[in-house]
Formats: structure tokens, C-alpha cells, sequence
């Protein structure tokens, strides 16, 4: 699967005021009417079940500056967001990282078990662009690439 090459998203939500959340390159348009989008969290994330119970979260896609951001929220740190300046999403208050490319904002439609991952069905809330982002950061057999136009 590693030779797919996929963009990278950081997927965040809240738990008793706290943000916290996960990197996932497995993520999807899965539908247009009504908007829905899919990502994968591993069964090994600690943060996806804490996010789950809220049933709501905020999808950030990553450019390509952002490889340190992306293996900040792929690690065990803690304080993952300590270096990540955030804003509330408009629409559920989610985290939506404010250098990003893009951010979905999503209420939970569906979970499924998709073998060591949860597919995560999200339904699209708000989307918001950043016309100042640069491309995106890619991730390609293990490793990150960028796009250039």
C-alpha cells in the first residue's frame, strides 16, 4: 500500500476542554449529497476513542511545510497542540490547526471496523480554505514529498 501516495490530515476534537488528536493519511471524499468524508484511525490511536464520545471533530490538511506538525500528532507526545496554534471550528468548536491547507469540520454519521483500523464516516459540517497555504505535504513508501505546480 505504501506505493499510493496519499496528503497527510491531522483529525482533532476536544475531551473536557483539552484538545487532542492523531496524523491520518488515510482519508477520503466518500460522498457529495450529503457531504460525508472517510478517514481510518488505527485501533492503536489513544486519542480517536476519546474523540469519538464528543461525535464531533475538525479535519486539517497538511502542506508541505508541515512535516514536523504531522510527526508531532503521528507521535505519543502528550501535549501535542503545544506548538500547534488552533482555533475553534465555527460550526462544532473542534480544533482546526491555523496553518493548514484546509479544514473539514465533521459530526460522527458512522464507525465500521475495518480489520486494525476504524472506518470513520464524518458528516461534513463546514469547510474552510486557506488561500495562503502552500501545496500539500504528501507521504509516499514511508516518506514525505510535496507537489509542485
Amino acid at each position: 500500500m505504501g506505493h499510493f501516495a496519499t496528503g497527510v490530515t491531522i483529525v482533532a476534537g476536544m475531551e473536557a476542554g483539552e484538545p487532542l488528536g492523531f496524523t491520518a493519511q488515510s482519508f477520503h471524499s466518500l460522498s457529495m449529497d450529503p457531504p460525508l468524508i472517510l478517514v481510518c484511525p488505527s485501533k492503536t490511536v489513544s486519542s480517536w476513542p476519546r474523540i469519538r464520545t464528543a461525535g464531533k471533530f475538525c479535519v486539517s490538511i497538511l502542506g508541505r511545510d508541515q512535516e514536523a506538525l504531522c510527526m508531532t500528532f503521528a507521535s505519543k507526545t502528550l501535549d501535542k497542540f503545544a506548538d500547534a496554534p488552533w482555533a475553534p471550528a465555527p460550526v462544532t468548536g473542534s480544533p482546526m490547526l491555523d496553518s493548514a491547507m484546509a479544514w473539514i469540520d465533521c459530526e460522527l454519521d458512522a464507525e465500521h471496523d475495518g480489520g486494525d483500523h476504524t472506518v470513520v464516516v464524518g458528516r461534513v459540517v463546514d469547510v474552510e480554505i486557506n488561500e495562503d497555504a502552500p501545496p500539500p505535504l504528501l507521504f509516499y513508501r514511508a516518506g514525505f514529498g510535496r507537489f509542485e505546480s
